[in-house]
């Protein structure tokens, strides 16, 4: 049995009625997309969920616009008698030596009143317990309605807020750490649809991590929607601010670029609104003074959901969400920050400043941009476009994860050997601050070495085709 959030409840009818119909559709969504075999039946004050598994409770707590749901202990006819009797053999040894007390709800014309229940249940189970309306260790609830009555006592809280997809559209600007998730679950909180939008301004491997973070939104808290990622190369950008704009005001204005993108983006789609995971003071470019002279950039309104937040806060929710693990293995992509970045930038500053940059740079990233649907993705997909290279970059350091006669007959300049079964045990002395390649004969091993060190916050890759191909790369045919 799921009740409605009280928002959803307090609404006109009309209002209520269409609210109500994307709930329970996201409802059947979550079910379906999580393996549950079910039946959802909205019965307006109440909507009930058929199924076999448990699992399904916990799946549908994870819905916006519940309030609390219940597991139907007995679903019988609404007649007195055999709600006492049913009530009695349900609960006597549950209530066993507890204090407890005994709810009552009831809708519609009945030869009884909801007192009338609350006495002879309680009647009844008074030989096996104390009553305590007030402090209760298990409340025993009954709801009469439609000539049903249903035995419930056991409450799971539910997200409350409202259902997906009721308030519209908008782009979160993502960067996979713990501020940006936990702003987006609170947009999605408020019926907000959004659609992701990550300025990379590293390599593949922080893009996988920003996609594996943006995949739990996805699939565990956008239901009833196909929610996706806006890849939007960085690179490019960056460097054109390093090359023309004051260095103290590098981070003020890549951020205006980054609006820029995200409401480019945003009118494309249809989107109302910014979201970001900015909260007052955290960091240089965070002050009062700094997002005035940023929001100043776009046209759209921007939402800063975490503005109060301190970062005890924001961890303490992103462990709720579940992206906390993943976004505490993210590195910080820093390049772009000056020794003493501006604290508080004057709107005409920034902008003169941004204006120092080519448009046409952002609006190049925008075009060049690739478009994930988070939900469709599977194991393969996070796993190819992000683990492999086809190039050493500058400052990577080169692992060689060969034997140590292959290493001596042939290695890339400067690699340092590291015999595969003792990677693991070494992962602690690398520096998480340097990207790595590995190689060996046929680049599928390194292939999952790299996948690990991902996982655990490295920038690794498998270099493309093992060795042949590495040296073909170092020495081009002529």
């Amino acid at each position: 049995m799921v009740r409605l959030g009280a928002e959803v409840t307090t609404k006109s009818r009309r209002t209520r009625r269409r609210f109500q119909r994307r709930l329970v559709r996201n409802i059947e969504d979550a079910l379906e997309t999580g393996g549950f075999a079910h039946h959802v039946e909205d019965r307006w004050n109440r909507i009930l969920v058929e199924s076999d598994d448990r699992g399904a409770l916990d799946r549908v707590a994870t819905v916006f616009g519940v309030s609390s749901l219940s597991p139907v202990d007995a679903r019988i006819d609404a007649d007195l008698g055999t709600i006492v009797e049913t009530g009695a053999e349900l609960y006597g040894s549950l209530v066993e030596g507890r204090r407890y007390a005994v709810r009552c709800r009831r809708q519609g014309r009945h030869g009884f009143s909801s007192q009338d229940v609350k006495n002879q249940l309680g009647a009844a189970l008074n030989a096996h317990a104390t009553v305590d309306l007030d402090d209760p260790e298990i409340t025993v609830e009954v709801e009469v309605r439609e000539g049903e009555a249903y035995l419930l006592h056991e409450r799971v809280p539910g997200r409350g807020g409202l259902p997906l997809g009721v308030q519209g559209t908008a782009v979160c600007l993502i960067s996979g750490g713990y501020d940006s998730a936990a702003a987006a679950w609170l947009m999605l909180k408020r019926g907000i649809r959004l659609e992701y939008v990550f300025c990379n301004l590293a390599g593949a491997a922080y893009e996988r991590s920003v996609v594996m973070v943006s995949r739990i939104l996805a699939e565990e808290w956008s239901h009833g929607e196909k929610p996706r990622l806006h890849v939007v190369p960085f690179i490019e950008t960056v460097e054109a601010i390093q090359a023309n704009v004051t260095p103290r005001y590098w981070q003020v204005v890549l951020k205006r670029l980054m609006y820029r993108a995200a409401e480019s983006i945003a009118t494309e789609i249809g989107g109302e609104a910014i979201i970001t995971g900015e909260s007052l003071g955290q960091v240089s470019s965070q002050t009062l003074g700094n997002l005035r002279a940023i929001d100043e950039s776009v046209s759209l309104p921007v939402f800063r959901p975490l503005i109060g937040m301190d970062k005890h806060e924001i961890i303490e929710l992103t462990e709720e969400v579940g992206t906390a693990a993943l976004s505490a293995r993210i590195r910080e992509y820093c390049a772009i920050l000056p020794d003493r970045p501006v604290t508080h930038s004057k709107p005409a500053a920034a902008r003169d400043e941004a204006s120092k940059v080519d448009p046409s740079v952002v609006e190049r990233a925008v075009e060049g941009r690739t478009i994930l649907d988070l939900r469709a993705l599977d194991a393969r997909d996070l796993v190819e476009p992000y683990v492999f290279a086809d190039e050493v970059q500058e400052g990577a350091t080169v692992l060689d994860c060969r034997s140590s006669r292959q290493y001596q007959v042939w290695h890339y300049p400067d690699a340092v050997r590291c015999d595969p079964g003792d990677l693991p045990a070494e992962l602690a002395r690398l520096d998480k601050e340097r990207p790595y390649v590995l190689y060996c004969d046929q680049g599928v091993l390194t292939a999952q070495f790299a996948e690990l060190m991902q996982r655990l916050g490295y920038e690794a890759y498998s270099f493309r085709g093992g060795t042949r191909a590495l040296q073909r790369w170092v020495a081009p045919a002529p």
